[in-house]
């Protein structure tokens, strides 16, 4: 059963490279098949990893317009499959930092029972987060906000660099020697 299941897999991953090497050529039905077989295997990709199903749907749809708008930049002499899924995590980290720069104003702190049962996927977790942020609580306040910024916030080491009138590599070795100091606090 196992080797039908591979043989399925792989014959669909081929069937990817086919159908959009005809694409390319002008195919639309390959076109239409192309984005309909990719749609499972994207959304298989991203629930995992989300907290929001919604979300789920959202960055599908953010992925099938990149495949439209760079498929002229495939190469059917590549694989599909790792072309699909750079897309797809470019895509997914692209949603995550604009839905995370958007929540600024709405940071909470985890003692706040209505936002564990609704925003914390594994809410007997919660103890761990606040040893995290008692720990970061505990750092001088430029280490945490780099941190904090590079992290949890998402923002590149240039971007917090120009904001902070830095150095890129100042911010680098800034959030690594706070990372390192938390793995040790936290043991």
């Amino acid at each position: 059963m196992a080797d039908a299941d591979q043989s399925t897999q792989q014959h669909d991953k081929d069937d990817w490279s086919l159908l959009a090497a005809s694409a390319q050529g002008g195919d639309q039905k390959a076109y239409n098949a192309l984005l309909r077989d990719i749609v499972p295997f994207i959304k298989s990709v991203l629930a995992p990893g989300l907290a929001n199903p919604d979300w789920v749907d959202d960055i599908t749809q953010d992925v099938l317009i990149s495949v439209h708008k760079s498929l002229k930049t495939y190469s059917k002499d590549r694989a599909f499959k790792p072309w699909l899924l750079a897309i797809i995590n470019f895509r997914r980290t692209d949603f995550l930092r604009k839905h995370y720069r958007l929540k600024d104003n709405q940071q909470t702190r985890l003692e706040n029972k209505d936002f564990i049962s609704s925003h914390v996927t594994k809410p007997y977790g919660a103890g761990e987060l606040k040893d995290i942020e008692a720990a970061l609580d505990g750092l001088p306040q430029k280490q945490r906000e780099l941190f904090t910024l590079v992290k949890i916030q998402g923002y590149t080491t240039k971007e917090v660099a120009e904001q902070k009138d830095m150095s890129v590599t100042a911010v680098k070795v800034s959030v690594h020697r706070t990372a390192n100091k938390l793995k040790k606090l936290l043991k």
